[in-house]
């Protein structure tokens, strides 16, 4: 996530070492249990995995952060991550605290913990790619940190169960104490673990442009991948994913962690999120999407310790509810692993939706809002209405969404809904408004209007070609300086 969604970090480790648990065969345990002999792994299987793994991000939702360590509950973690493999995951992103689990000596506790966890995920089919010192920047106690990695990490060297490390969650490529840092720490990890692949992450605002930079600072000790947090406009995300491959290229790279809140946006709208940014992926040749996270959290799930444990929408990321029950977005993830389908219907095209399931957005509400209302539909029960709007300086209101299909420039666009209106005044249009990849406007193409006074169900349609620099539509469904009522139904987008 972002930097300040895991807090300021804990600059006085405590000394808690004790002894380590004995390392594991090369081995993987099967679903009943039992352990069953596999070859180790090489470091170009890891790699193959990595660039597939359908990985979830985790966290039980009533234990967050380094709480899913202290308050470790195994029952629960079972069930979760039993509900990750029926979703079609087959890897987990766990993270680690070197605070929690102990430093410069993990205790044999948490070491136990981490092993019981994947074990568990084993169980479930699950790998475990593992995300090491969050919530800490000692880095000048280099000496140490290479012990609490080595603790860590050498049980699982060869171990197929762990697919990769990743170093440092949301590296800071401009701290030349972290880049010194994991200067030291990436050539002992590879000395302990010549087959496990390792990363970096940035967090959302650093971007491409940081993944550059670690690459850069790393060119006599590179990273075998990099992971890409995207959190920016999903209508932009294929232009934002190839920024992120051209800035590290050729090292491939993984979406590792991805997502929306609910809380603000509502679930429609996280749905339609990871639904752009899967369909964005797969254009991009990205095969490896994680979204954050698989649940929501329960109040006070989040230590206090963490910036953003006050922060109401980090609390509703998850793809099920706190109690349990399953978002929409849950059924998108599952196509996308199972199917590989990340359909239209999603975007609620007919309205026909529960209202919290649906990503249409109001757009200038204070010269009219829309409404969703049943009796005038063209057809099932639902149609969206608009009735006695006016406009602002900025325009026309208007309902939006955006289509789940990436854009890129010169591809043809067809769009078309339906309207009929009563005592209709004013203009009633359809419209596609374009974006550059910085998110800027660059133009926008009308449909055909809608008459005045009485009408049926009248088709409003573009066909157009996506300007040059395109990266990113909105349509809109516009009636204003209307005194009387239009409706809107049956869109399409393709």
């Amino acid at each position: 996530m972002k930097t300040s969604r895991f807090g300021a970090a804990l600059a006085c480790p405590l000394l808690l070492g004790l002894a380590l648990p004995p390392a594991p065969a090369s081995a993987a345990t099967g679903p009943t249990g039992t352990i069953a002999a596999s070859a180790a792994p090489t470091l170009a299987s890891r790699m193959t995995a990595v660039r597939a793994a359908k990985t979830i991000n985790y966290y039980p939702s009533h234990a967050g952060w380094s709480a899913m360590w202290t308050n470790f509950d195994a029952a629960k973690i079972e069930a979760d991550l039993a509900k990750a493999a029926a979703l079609g995951a087959d890897n987990v992103r766990v993270i680690l605290f070197p605070q929690t689990f102990g430093y410069p000596k993990p205790t044999a506790t948490y070491l136990e913990r981490l092993r019981k966890l994947i074990s568990i995920a084993d169980g479930h089919g699950l790998t475990v790619k593992l995300t090491l010192f969050d919530w800490w920047d000692g880095y000048t106690d280099t000496a140490n940190s290479i012990t609490w990695a080595k603790a860590v990490v050498g049980p699982y060297a060869t171990d197929p169960r762990v697919i990769s490390v990743e170093l440092k969650n949301e590296f800071q490529p401009a701290d030349t104490a972290a880049v010194t840092w994991v200067r030291k720490l990436i050539p002992a990890v590879r000395a302990l673990a010549p087959s496990m692949p390792l990363t970096l992450s940035v967090d959302g605002q650093t971007g491409a442009a940081g993944m550059a930079k670690i690459k850069t600072a790393l060119a006599k000790t590179p990273l075998d991948y990099y992971d890409f947090h995207f959190y920016g406009a999903s209508e932009r995300a294929l232009a934002e994913i190839r920024k992120a491959q051209a800035a590290v290229a050729p090292s491939p790279i993984v979406i590792g962690e991805t997502g929306l809140s609910s809380a603000a946006a509502g679930d429609g709208e996280q749905a339609a999120f990871l639904a752009r940014v899967f369909r964005a992926a797969s254009e991009a040749g990205v095969g490896s999407v994680a979204p954050w996270t698989l649940n929501d959290f329960a109040a006070g799930a989040i230590p206090k310790q963490s910036a953003v444990s006050t922060v109401a929408a980090q609390y509703r990321f998850g793809l099920y509810r706190a109690d349990g029950t399953a978002k929409v977005s849950a059924s998108v993830v599952r196509g996308a692993w199972t199917t590989g389908d990340t359909p239209n219907s999603v975007l609620n095209l007919g309205f026909e939706s529960a209202a919290g399931n649906s990503p249409w957005r109001q757009n200038l509400p204070e010269a009219g809002a829309a409404t969703v209302v049943t009796g005038t539909a063209r057809t099932g029960k639902y149609a969206a209405r608009f009735t006695k709007t006016t406009r602002t300086a900025a325009g026309l209101p208007s309902l939006r969404t955006a289509p789940i299909t990436p854009v890129q420039p010169g591809y043809r666009w067809r769009a078309q809904a339906y309207a009929r209106g009563t005592a209709a005044t004013g203009t009633t249009e359809l419209c596609l408004s374009w974006f550059d990849a910085d998110g800027k406007w660059i133009s926008q193409t009308l449909s055909n209007r809608l008459p005045a006074g009485d009408t049926g169900w009248t088709k409003l349609a573009v066909d157009t070609l996506a300007p040059d620099r395109a990266a990113g539509v909105q349509l809109h469904l516009k009636s204003g300086d209307n005194t009387g009522t239009v409706w809107f139904d049956d869109v399409t987008m393709n």
